[in-house]
């Protein structure tokens, strides 16, 4: 479950507000001295080469600052406060860096300064980031995640001396795999359509769908070897969680959204996992007590045998 805090969730929203309010009023302030098509796309060398009407900008820049703001708010932790101040503060110094290269009169060429802007940028990104961390103190610590069912009495599956068993089970993601598919197919587009270099976004896509596809449907299997996790697609890439490895299993359900920040391997702390949907989830404790999760159906199942088979190891 999301453990932020109301306080915590305040103070999380708090630096997007202060940056929209500060890039606000130097619009307004600026607003007649700056030009109807504000210079918004910049080439390398630093010269306008794109431009966006006045309107326009202000809407996008306000929508930039309110999904960020909304995002660090639904996800954030009290030891990444500061993560969420720096984001406010690089946004907001691009963006009055941007203003200001606007801010030029009729016989000015608008010129935006790479490394000077985006080091003002990264400058108050950091000051941003430091008050961040500061206020983390006004912020109660996060009580640690329950371990039930992860201790030696956890499920068992009864197998005879001589027995042993294995259990594999197919589970996936539509919603990962249309997203894959559509960004798999994007590419090309891209590519054709748009110039050199920005066709290079178009190799976003490829990022994007190809472990996105490989992901979207897994196979998760329990056997001699301890558990293994892998695309149902190819062997490649594969999560493999040996029988010496294993502390103990559990089932347990979860968010994908609150609990992992999403959809796909996921990457938390103190855990990891591959996270398809919400739900039913087999987890596992590795040595070092960190956790690894998959959600798959019958997982009651899966972590009965696990224990079983790590218990016979002398894991358990």
């Amino acid at each position: 479950m999301n453990r932020a805090t109301p306080r915590l969730r305040a103070l999380a929203a708090l630096p997007f507000v202060l940056a929209l309010a500060v890039h606000l009023l130097l619009f307004a302030r600026w607003r007649y001295e700056l030009p109807a098509e504000l210079a918004t796309h910049f080439s390398v060398g630093g010269e306008a080469d794109g431009w966006t009407g006045r309107t326009a900008y202000a809407v996008i820049s306000t929508a930039l600052f309110l999904g960020l703001a909304a995002g660090w708010t639904a996800f954030v932790r009290r030891r990444y406060l500061w993560a969420a101040w720096a984001t406010a503060g690089f946004a907001g110094g691009l963006l009055v860096q941007l203003l200001r290269a606007n801010h030029v009169d009729e016989f000015e060429v608008q010129v935006f300064s790479p490394g000077m802007d985006l080091g003002v940028a990264l400058a108050v990104a950091a000051v941003a980031g430091g008050a961040g961390w500061a206020l983390g103190s006004l912020v109660p610590e996060e009580p640690q995640a329950p371990s039930t069912g992860m201790t030696a009495d956890g499920p068992r599956l009864p197998l005879g001396s001589g027995e042993t068993a294995r259990w594999s089970k197919d589970t996936g993601s539509r919603t990962l795999t249309v997203l894959a598919v559509l960004a798999l197919a994007a590419a090309p587009v891209t590519l054709l359509v748009v110039t050199w270099p920005d066709a290079l976004l178009g190799l976003l896509g490829l990022v994007i769908g190809v472990p996105g596809l490989a992901l979207a449907r897994v196979r998760v299997t329990v056997d001699r070897h301890g558990l293994t996790v892998r695309s149902a697609l190819a062997s490649r890439p594969r999560v493999r969680v040996p029988l010496d490895g294993v502390e103990g299993a559990s089932v347990r359900e979860i968010d994908a959204v609150t609990d992992f920040g999403g959809w796909g391997y996921r990457v938390r702390a103190h855990r990891t996992g591959v996270v398809l949907r919400s739900g039913e989830a087999l987890v596992v404790r590795r040595d070092g007590g960190r956790e690894f999760a998959v959600t798959v159906p019958d997982a009651r199942i899966a972590a009965a045998l696990l224990n079983t088979l790590a218990e016979r190891h002398g894991k358990v």
